[in-house]
């Protein structure tokens, strides 16, 4: 063997002997994760949750508000009804008779001028309320609260002429009655005067609450 390879060998024995045996040994270590790693690694996933959350929420919304816009929609679209306003109304729902011969005569016809029933009654006294006390069939289903227009009547010209021109309350009812005529009022509204003495009342061949009910006028 030259002296250069006995040089080198020599050399590397002692190399060898100046590494520690734990250094010859090496065994496998368990990879150790970092702690800030880790934290970086929870904030992202907590950040994709967050915005998936959120994104669901705003899809909700949207879902929502779409709802809201198309219930509105049908809402507007849906005719409206007139609202109801009630006006003073002077109820006399058990009047008194007057003594015969004594009070104002109100003669009460069918549609076609049949006539149904000669009443009295005292001056002040409405026609629903005279119609009741004689068992006379005038609905009135609103019992005179101006909400209906089942206790519309027809009177003569003449009659119609002599009373105060109905409020707005009672031409909104009248608008709705079967049968209008010019001279058709409603009969909570029509307080009898001695004036009236003899006048006709004549009842409509049906009314709106008929139709509804499916029942039949008797007039």
């Amino acid at each position: 063997m030259s002296s250069a390879l006995r040089s080198a060998s020599r050399h590397a024995s002692r190399a060898q002997r100046l590494i520690p045996s734990s250094v010859t040994s090496l065994t496998p270590c368990t990879p150790v994760r970092c702690y800030h790693s880790t934290r970086a690694t929870q904030h992202v996933q907590g950040a994709t949750s967050s915005w998936r959350m959120n994104q669901r929420m705003v899809g909700t919304e949207n879902s929502l508000r779409i709802a809201n816009r198309n219930l509105w929609r049908k809402v507007s679209s849906t005719p409206r009804l007139r609202g109801f306003h009630a006006s003073a109304v002077s109820r006399h729902m058990g009047i008194d008779r007057p003594a015969p011969g004594t009070g104002i005569k109100v003669h009460f016809e069918n549609s076609d001028g049949t006539p149904i029933k000669t009443c009295e009654a005292n001056e002040g006294d409405n026609i629903l309320a005279i119609a009741h006390e004689y068992d006379i069939d005038l609905e009135g289903a609103c019992e005179g609260s101006v909400a209906c227009s089942t206790c519309h009547v027809i009177l003569d010209p003449e009659i119609y002429d002599i009373l105060p021109e109905p409020e707005d309350d009672e031409n909104d009812m009248l608008d709705m009655a079967f049968g209008l005529t010019d001279t058709s009022r409603l009969g909570c509204q029509v307080n009898v005067t001695k004036e009236m003495d003899g006048m006709k009342c004549r009842l409509p061949a049906a009314t709106r609450n008929m139709f509804v009910d499916g029942k039949k006028s008797s007039h």
